[in-house]
């Protein structure tokens, strides 16, 4: 099955991963300056950060890796280790009710993209849950903490058939998420409550 995609969104996909990546490549460059010092405590706290940064930029490489880019039939044994990793030392924390083994390929993908977009949501921190449909085939995606934040553009991009010029690079991932559920054919809705939002996905 095609999956065509406008060009415009293929560069603020580009420009999404860039921006997940400046962090840590920035704290790697700022670990490498301190390897100059003669000090042997700035030494051992510029290791320090250089391994912690090169994890961590590791970990967003393949966590979007797999959200993104096209890897055959989208499956993977590690979904779990790759959503763990993104959020790991972070504020936001992930329940797993679901075990993703139970999903094929193309529902591991949106399953990791809805969780990223629910993690986004959490500027202050608190927890994602993935778990399955009650009463539906499919599974639910929940956001809950103190200040849950999804924007009107961010709603707005997650209409498949939003006008590809009003997205940017902030709301790019929701937007893709979008599509990700129009391919594998599934229905994707949202409901923003206080302290919580709720994604479902049904099939």
């Amino acid at each position: 099955m095609t999956f065509p995609i406008d060009f415009r969104v293929m560069e603020l996909l580009c420009a999404r991963l860039c921006h997940e990546l400046v962090s840590p490549v920035a704290a790697i460059n700022n670990g490498v300056e301190l390897l100059g010092e003669e000090d042997p405590d700035f030494v051992k706290d510029a290791i320090a950060l250089l391994g912690q940064s090169a994890r961590k930029a590791g970990q967003r490489l393949q966590f979007y890796r797999f959200a993104y880019a096209g890897t055959g039939s989208g499956a993977s044994s590690d979904c779990r280790a790759l959503v763990d990793g993104l959020l790991e030392s972070g504020k936001v924390r992930c329940e797993w009710r679901l075990d993703p083994a139970a999903l094929d390929g193309g529902l591991q993908k949106l399953g990791c993209n809805l969780l990223a977009l629910a993690a986004d949501a959490l500027p202050r921190g608190g927890t994602v849950t993935i778990a399955a449909a009650e009463g539906a085939q499919g599974f639910s995606v929940v956001a809950e903490g103190a200040a849950v934040n999804f924007s009107e553009e961010t709603r707005a991009a997650l209409d498949p058939g939003a006008a590809v010029d009003d997205l940017t690079s902030r709301t790019i991932h929701a937007h893709f998420t979008a599509l990700l559920a129009r391919r594998r054919g599934a229905a994707l809705s949202f409901r923003l409550e206080p302290a919580r939002l709720v994604f479902l996905v049904t099939l």
